[in-house]
Formats: structure tokens, sequence, C-alpha cells
């Protein structure tokens, strides 16, 4: 499939998964958060504005503000989230009416910090804007140099306290708890499959161990050069990066070798180059390596 078509579908996605943590958990929940939902929360409640009308306004005139400060490039992987969410929230809103799927506050708040924060991810790692309070951050950091985290967690935090004054004290927390939830998922979904295992290897065998990794295992290996602090001796250390089912392979076939090697394993948020984010090359070596 074109990258561009999979990266439409899965934006598409995030706003519907979005739109459902909204009308599934936080409007039957009656749960405060921040955002552009928090601010068409506090319409809806005093002005009986629909949600998925102020949503649509709120969001088509941050994009025009968007589109003229932030450039061509930012209109144009913003403009889905702009329109598509606000139609897909009407349409659940009207198709899920009158639906709890749980009574529980806590299980509520859970849930929609879950949807939101797997949605944000989506959008965001297809190189896309989730549109409407994502933008104000953005214009103020742009104009007058605001760092981004700074503004964001300003604007949720206004938006909350806004919600207070028809909710009480406790779902001031729960609003708290929502936005770190869905900060820590988003956080996972953006690394998701990227994560791997970096391996440092000292041992007195490591050109048999380079060898075999090499060889047997098909993954990349860096070779650094230091120098044991007890005794003084020059060593190679094998670095190399690998998934987690790659490591176990590694681990037994270092321990057939030497059993006395010494291992250093680390996770890794991500890794870029060939191997990894690129198709591997296979170069010619200029060791016979058997």
């Amino acid at each position: 499939m074109n990258k561009k078509w999979l990266d439409f579908i899965l934006i598409i996605l995030g706003n519907t998964i979005y739109a459902l943590g909204v009308v599934l958990f936080i409007v039957p929940g009656k749960l405060i958060t921040g955002g552009t939902t928090g601010i068409a929360l506090i319409m809806n409640h005093y002005f009986h504005i629909s949600i998925s009308i102020f949503v649509f306004i709120f969001n088509l005139l941050m994009f025009i503000i968007g589109a003229i400060i932030l450039g061509k490039k930012f209109a144009i992987t913003t403009i889905m989230s702009t329109f598509y969410y606000p139609f897909i929230l009407g349409v659940f809103e009207h198709l899920f009416v009158n639906i709890h799927l749980a009574n529980d506050i806590f299980i509520n708040t859970l849930f929609a910090g879950v949807f939101i924060g797997t949605a944000l991810g989506l959008i965001i790692k297809m190189g896309a804007s989730s549109g409407g309070m994502d933008i104000p951050p953005l214009v103020l950091h742009k104009l007058i140099g605001v760092p981004i985290s700074l503004s964001m967690y300003s604007f949720d935090f206004l938006i909350l306290l806004g919600q207070c004054a028809f909710n009480d004290s406790e779902k001031l927390l729960y609003g708290i708890v929502l936005i770190f939830t869905y900060t820590f998922v988003l956080e996972k979904v953006l690394v998701l499959g990227k994560a791997k295992i970096e391996l440092k290897i000292v041992s007195e065998k490591t050109q048999q161990i380079k060898q075999e990794i090499l060889k047997e295992v098909d993954r990349g290996v860096t070779l650094l050069y230091g120098k044991t602090g007890y005794l003084e001796k020059d060593c190679e250390i094998i670095l190399s990066v690998m998934s987690s089912r790659e490591l176990v392979q590694v681990e037994r076939l270092v321990h057939q070798i030497d059993d006395n090697a010494f291992l250093i394993i680390s996770s890794i948020n991500e890794v870029r180059g060939y191997g990894f984010s690129k198709k591997k090359r296979y170069l010619k070596s200029t060791n016979n390596l058997s």
C-alpha cells in the first residue's frame, strides 16, 4: 500500500478513536478534560451548543489562523483532523446517545485516557496535527517564543479550571489523572514497534562472537576499544542493536562461546539507520569471514 494512503488511513483512524473516547467515556462519565473538547464541554453546559458543532467551528477558526501564521505545510497536515474529527464526533453523538459502558468515574477516566492517548499517538506519528487547541501553542511559539509544552499545559489547566465552576473538586482531580493518562499512553504509542535492545559484550573471544552474530543472527556489530579497570588490559567491546527476540538468540550464542563474557543490556526507544528505519545493505567485507 502507498505510504501516503497508509498515513491517511491512520490519521482517520486516530480521529475516529478520539471521537469514540469522548462519546463513550468523557461525555457519559461527565468528565472534565483539556483541549478543544474541554472548551466544547464548557460551551455545552452554559449555552447548550452541540459539542460536535462547537468543535467544528473552533477547529475551522484555529485552522485558518494556523494556516496564515504557520504556513502551507502545517495546513496540509492538519486539514484532515480539522474537518473529519467534528464530523465523526457528530455521527457518534447520535449513534451512541444514552450509551453508558461504565458508571464508575475511574473506569471512564482510565479508558478515556487510553483512547485519547492512542488517537493522538497515531495522528502525531503520521506527522499530522489534531488541530484545535494544538494550534495556539504553536502560534505563540512562533510569534513570541513561548515553549510549546509550557503553553499546552497552561491552556489545559485553564480549561480544567473553567469546568470546575459546574463540577466538584473531585472531577478536577480526575481531569488531571486523565491528562496524565493520555500523555503516558501517547508517549508509548509514539515508540511502539521502534523500541530495541542495545547490547555491549566484553569478552576475550570478541572476534569469534562477532563472526557468529554476523553469520547466525544477521545483525551488524561495532567494535569499541577499551581497557579493563583492574588489570588495565586492552580489550575489545562488541556493540550491537537488536530486537528482544534476537537478544535471546545472541545471549545463548555468546555463552556457548564464552561463558565468562560480560553483557550489558539496555532498552532504547528508537533506532534509525540501515537494518532498522532503512533497508539493510550488504557490503563486500575486506575481511575473510568464514
